[in-house]
């Protein structure tokens, strides 16, 4: 999303759970490697109890990124990865440092290239911009949108069979 006053970019990053259709966000102008980090910790903290954490991704680069893997346990994709041929295939000497001790349980499940329909999650963006993003009156006002895209997505915080529905996980009874 851009603001056309001021032409500042949101971007969102967000998990949903795939058993209760509980949805953990967060929020920044760049997703970077640090934030991806933090974010990954912070869905950790968010399911202490989660021995492993499958996280389904578009092939995105920064989501496999060398400096971002080395926080996570060791994958175990069959797949290879896709990384621009510019970008390394070690993680830097600061990443190791700061982050190589984390081994978050985190597997990453990447998707096929240019197949975002095999991700729930997209479906919650299609609806995000549905209910609230598509035009929205707060063109001038850059923090009310952020409010509401947050209450929007708080609201699944705690889980929804509703939103379940929607993406296409819930189980028949």
């Amino acid at each position: 999303m851009r603001s056309p006053k001021s032409n500042t970019v949101t971007r969102i990053v967000g998990a949903l759970n795939a058993l209760t259709g509980g949805v953990f966000h967060r929020r920044a102008s760049k997703i970077t490697v640090g934030f991806l980090v933090a974010f990954y910790q912070a869905l950790c903290q968010a399911y202490p109890d989660a021995e492993r954490i499958y996280v389904i991704q578009d092939n995105g680069p920064v989501h496999t990124h060398p400096d971002l893997l080395v926080a996570l346990e060791p994958q175990e994709t069959r797949w290879p990865w896709y990384r621009p041929p510019n970008w390394p295939t070690e993680p830097s000497a600061a990443a190791t440092r700061r982050w190589g001790e984390l081994r978050l349980p985190i597997q990453i499940v990447p998707l096929p290239t240019y197949a975002s329909w095999c991700n729930p999650i997209e479906k919650l963006w299609r609806k995000l911009r549905q209910d609230v993003t598509h035009l929205h009156r707060w063109a001038d006002d850059l923090e009310t949108l952020r409010t509401e895209i947050d209450r929007f997505l708080d609201q699944f915080a705690h889980g929804s069979l509703e939103l379940l529905r929607y993406v296409g996980l819930e189980i028949p009874d």
